[in-house]
């Protein structure tokens, strides 16, 4: 285990619920990117799998939790999609 990898996870680990916040009270993807989170989306995936096959321990969970917050994001994302275009039709 590798405390460098844990820290990392860590921090990053703690800019997803912000981004999550003002990505539910916004109500806008202005600024997102969703080829941005498919990306983080494949690399947690990859770090899982890396987890699970070749090198178990506790980062797994972080990398579980990480990826958990992204598909989170994720799930806004196109809830804002379907918001920004349902006020577009009103308009």
């Amino acid at each position: 285990m590798s405390i460098f990898e844990a820290i990392m996870m860590i921090c990053f680990g703690f800019a997803w619920p912000f981004s999550i916040y003002k990505s539910y009270k916004s109500r806008s993807n202005k600024g997102k990117s969703l080829w941005f989170l498919v990306i983080v989306i494949i690399g947690y995936s990859c770090g899982i799998i890396h987890k699970v096959f070749y090198n178990f321990d506790f980062v797994i969970i972080l990398y579980s939790l990480n990826f958990a917050l992204v598909l989170t994001d994720s799930g806004l994302y196109f809830r804002n999609y379907l918001i920004s275009k349902k006020e577009a039709e009103v308009c």
